[in-house]
């Protein structure tokens, strides 16, 4: 793999300010035009399976319980009870706190591939001291996290301080080693402008992000077409220059079918199929899954179920 930047900040700064700008006009318009492409009802069938694949079942609420969090693991790991072919979803996304309680829950009904995300470094705001971050990510990956899902502090981004987010992706990259996956959470909905999206992508992946998120799903606007657009035209370029895949992981109001295929011909479109794979996209919802569910069913007997046919979140 090439090395793009010598590790330094200005190195860092260089690299990113030498990023083309990304064209407002150009870039709504092409996300609003692939928004319109239909796929046939062989294609949805599978299409719906490949999203359910790639939902990270998520339930991130001060109420969470251990049932919840349990009840959440074994409809993600067997969706629809009544058909075993329905694939299970990419991985079941918790607070720290449940982690432990979501592992070994997978575990005991048979969920040993399916891992647990967690989020942490002071999730959703990123404002804490590194001392907290790092505590917070080590706690989780000892509970048994495979996947950490962390938040960049945007303040610090919007203030020019790009060298202290890089240091802090990079730190908790190298805490989180070969024993879990690193996404990146980018708030795209504080970040302003299509520029700042693409930068904070660059700055993630150059950081060491195994996969760059759009959104908490605390803040909106969250995963658009065009912000999801731009990130995925960044990991895609980012191939070109440095030889490494990173993955897209849009999150924040994708609640249906429609929404979910609509990513789909994004990453087909943009970055190609060889990112059509839970290993570099995925989906963060807690909704979708319902949805995905309901249009299976339909395809399946010919008329459409209702909400009273899948559980309920």
């Amino acid at each position: 793999m090439i090395s793009l930047i010598d590790g330094s900040e200005s190195s860092l700064r260089a690299f990113l300010d030498n990023l083309p700008g990304v064209d407002k006009v150009g870039a709504e318009a092409r996300a609003a035009m692939l928004a319109t492409r239909s796929i046939k009802t062989t294609s949805k069938s599978k299409a719906i399976d490949l999203a359910i694949r790639m939902v990270d079942l998520t339930t991130l609420e001060g109420a969470d319980t251990p049932g919840k969090v349990r009840s959440l693991c074994a409809k993600g790991f067997r969706p629809d009870p009544t058909d075993v072919t329905v694939p299970h979803v990419g991985a079941i996304c918790v607070y720290n706190d449940m982690v432990e309680i979501a592992r070994k829950h997978l575990d005991s009904i048979g969920g040993h591939e399916i891992p647990v995300a967690a989020v942490s470094t002071a999730f959703p705001s990123g404002r804490a001291s590194m001392e907290v971050k790092l505590r917070d990510t080590k706690d989780a990956i000892e509970a048994g996290a495979g996947e950490i899902d962390m938040v960049i502090d945007r303040g610090a981004f919007l203030s020019g301080r790009l060298g202290e987010v890089f240091d802090e992706i990079k730190e908790i990259k190298s805490l989180c080693g070969d024993r879990a996956h690193l996404k990146v959470i980018l708030e795209t909905g504080e970040l302003a402008t299509y520029d700042n999206v693409r930068k904070a992508s660059y700055l993630a992946m150059l950081a060491g992000a195994d996969f760059i998120k759009t959104s908490t799903g605390k803040v909106t606007p969250a995963a658009t077409a065009p912000v999801v657009l731009v990130m995925l035209e960044a990991v895609r370029d980012f191939y070109k220059l440095s030889g490494r895949r990173i993955g897209v992981k849009p999150a924040g109001g994708i609640r249906t079918t429609k929404d979910a295929i609509k990513q789909l011909v994004l990453v087909n479109e943009t970055t190609g199929p060889e990112w059509l794979t839970p290993d570099l996209f995925r989906i963060g919802a807690s909704a979708l899954l319902n949805d995905l569910l309901m249009q299976r069913m339909k395809l399946r007997d010919g008329r459409y179920s209702g909400s009273n046919y899948v559980t309920v979140d």
